[in-house]
């Protein structure tokens, strides 16, 4: 049996994310050329056709899309594999590409920096902020090793590992509390006076389930960007709005006139570490949720 050439199947899936033959060459380092000349070799290799082209467009058949599918794999064990080798089989050293979500990312790092160089000095440690569709998209690609996550959320292939609980809290103006009968009832509050997140921050979905805000009225049509954008609309006295604790042990509320209160029924979400079920590096992913544990509000390792 002859095997395909690595490098090859690269270009395949560069060109596969460019869309385009000059970018996806541009990426790849080589000549456009060189390129077109290693997709048509993987063709000969495989048979059949990877490519439908007409003029100077083209489009992947769904036979190449496969290719593409399995090449991302094929690739990122191989990455694994390279980066065991060099690091002589020290599962606690080597390169770790970690994708964090915005509303834990800024409230995390440092911490976990520390933490991480601390235990693991010998790790070499990147770390990235998105969304939770793309990370999930980057981990299941291999462009990211682990990622760390608000659950509950489905990630088909891969395992999760929950590592903390983090508690909501209600967040107003103490002014505007003021005037709420103790403890505060979410449903009785004002029509449009609870203000949340973008629907791709999946803190939304988590604070809409936890909190009871189904099909809420009391939910303002006005989705914000980031949690201090919702600390700014609160402290401007325009109504409420739900702050997970690991944000306020962040001082997220310093400087304004933001009260915070529990949640009706201690309502939290999940905080997790997610990675591929085909990775080889789980003795590592799990000696890290033991060093992340204790950074959570609530550790669920300890």
């Amino acid at each position: 049996m002859k095997w395909p050439n690595l490098k090859h199947l690269h270009y395949l899936v560069i060109l596969h994310q460019e869309q385009h033959f000059h970018r996806a060459a541009e990426r790849c380092h080589v000549t456009q050329s060189t390129l077109s000349t290693a997709i048509q070799n993987l063709e000969e290799h495989f048979g059949t056709q990877l490519l439908e082209r007409e003029h100077k467009s083209f489009i992947f058949s769904a036979y190449g899309l496969e290719i593409v599918e399995r090449s991302k794999r094929i690739l990122h064990e191989a990455r694994e594999m390279i980066e065991f080798a060099e690091s002589a089989g020290d599962w606690r050293s080597g390169s770790l590409k970690l994708g964090v979500i915005p509303t834990i990312a800024p409230f995390l790092f440092e911490g976990l920096i520390k933490s991480v160089k601390r235990v693991f000095p010998e790790l070499d440690l990147h770390l990235q902020e998105d969304t939770t569709d793309n990370l999930l998209q980057q981990l299941n690609e291999g462009a990211l090793d682990l990622l760390i996550l608000a659950l509950p959320m489905p990630t088909p292939g891969c395992k999760q590992l929950v590592i903390g609980h983090d508690p909501f809290h209600l967040v107003s103006n103490r002014q505007v509390i003021a005037k709420v009968a103790q403890p505060v009832d979410v449903s009785a509050l004002p029509k449009n006076s609870i203000f949340l997140l973008q629907q791709e921050h999946c803190m939304t979905g988590h604070a809409v389930s936890a909190c009871g805000l189904q099909h809420s009225e009391q939910v303002n049509s006005l989705a914000a960007s980031s949690l201090h954008t919702l600390v700014q609309l609160a402290n401007a006295k325009l109504g409420y709005t739900f702050i997970p604790e690991l944000a306020l042990q962040q001082n997220i509320l310093e400087k304004t006139e933001l009260v915070a209160l529990p949640a009706e029924d201690n309502a939290y979400r999940e905080i997790g570490l997610v990675w591929r079920n085909s990775t080889t590096r789980v003795q590592l992913f799990r000696a890290l949720a033991e060093c992340l544990s204790p950074l959570m509000p609530i550790s669920t390792l300890s």
